[in-house]
């Protein structure tokens, strides 16, 4: 095996670069694995401009990957050198009042992979074995690179709780707006909206089953739906985008008695005008969602082996490497690209 790798790592806020590093080596109960392939997320520019909390620098990005084992630590012998994996992000203590409760992301020592410790944009990464599942042969190393965002949307649709006959609507349409449009209609709403100002991405949410299309530049989102549900409003609204303005319209629009799931990642610093009021008097129910763990692996590679989501519908970039940091850095401005995947060496 090479002593040296490459890896995507931050020094500093806007300082990114493709640094030379030694291969890690998996301590006991850990695993190296050997990165196939590595998303990269809306939260790896977040992470970049400084907005998002990433404590320890330089770090490594990337949580969204999947690879194959390339060596075991003391005390692990399965999965075995070459099986197929993904990794839940997540590390906790699994001891402390959240961790017994089946709360591991509120761990006041969780440390997530790629935010807090190297991650997955690196030809190796090591990782806790407990952290790892095996793939199944159905699934190719291509594919099983979203199980981590589709994990998270399940997690947040799990969290809302989406039911047969909803009617929904999503605000925006980038990679995680798309998975949500997958998974409502799996759940069987009855009409699924996306709002949504680019036109290629419309284009890319209608092939994932969307039926109706809004572009609220031309026509304002309350208008369109006052249209749409006679004056009601939707049963429930997916902020998928994270920002203030449209945080406030999702509020704003849901029916009385809704539901809105607060998914979009914001900057820290961000804050609304909320009434309280409105939710008071709508009797709303605003539910947040921050990341998939625990079961939503298994039940996102379930979907991806059965076929019942496909990836390559949404990952519409496939880069080397060595093109990782300006491909980061284009995500500041170019909507023209949905969702890019590093293919390593």
């Amino acid at each position: 095996m090479a002593q040296n790798m490459h890896a995507v790592r931050l020094h500093a806020p806007d300082d990114l670069r493709l640094d030379t590093v030694p291969v890690p080596r998996p301590g006991r109960g850990e695993v190296l694995v050997k990165v196939w392939r590595s998303g990269i997320c809306g939260t790896d520019l977040h992470i970049t401009k400084g907005t998002f909390p990433a404590p320890n620098l330089p770090l490594t990005l990337g949580h969204e990957f999947s690879g194959v084992i390339a060596e075991l630590g003391e005390g692990v012998d399965s999965p075995g050198i070459g099986a197929g994996v993904v990794v839940d992000i997540n590390i906790a203590c699994g001891r402390c009042y959240f961790c017994t409760r089946g709360q591991k992301l509120f761990c006041p020592h969780v440390e997530q992979l790629g935010v807090h410790r190297a991650g997955g944009l690196a030809e190796y990464v090591a990782v806790p074995a407990s952290n790892v599942y095996e793939l199944p042969a159905s699934l190719s190393l291509d594919d099983a690179a979203y199980v981590e965002p589709l994990a998270c949307a399940i997690h947040g649709q799990d969290r809302i709780g989406v039911r047969s006959g909803d009617r929904v609507v999503i605000i925006g349409g980038g990679p995680m707006g798309l998975a949500h449009i997958a998974l409502a209609k799996l759940a069987g709403a009855a009409s699924v909206i996306v709002s949504e100002p680019d036109a290629s991405r419309r284009r890319l949410a209608g092939a994932m089953g969307a039926d109706v299309l809004i572009d609220p530049f031309e026509t304002p989102l309350e208008e369109a739906l006052a249209e749409l549900t006679d004056g009601i409003g939707p049963d429930l609204v997916i902020e998928a985008v994270g920002s203030t303005p449209t945080y406030e319209a999702a509020i704003a629009v849901v029916r009385r008695g809704g539901r809105v799931l607060a998914y979009g990642a914001a900057p820290q610093t961000a804050t609304m005008s909320l009434r309280p009021f409105d939710i008071y008097s709508k009797e709303l129910t605003i539910v947040g969602s921050y990341a998939g763990t625990y079961d939503t692996w298994p039940r996102a590679i379930a979907l991806l082996a059965a076929g019942r989501f496909t990836p390559a519908t949404i990952v519409d970039s496939i880069r080397p490497l060595d093109e990782a940091v300006d491909a980061i850095r284009a995500l500041a401005t170019d909507k023209s690209t949905v969702k890019v995947h590093i293919q390593m060496p």
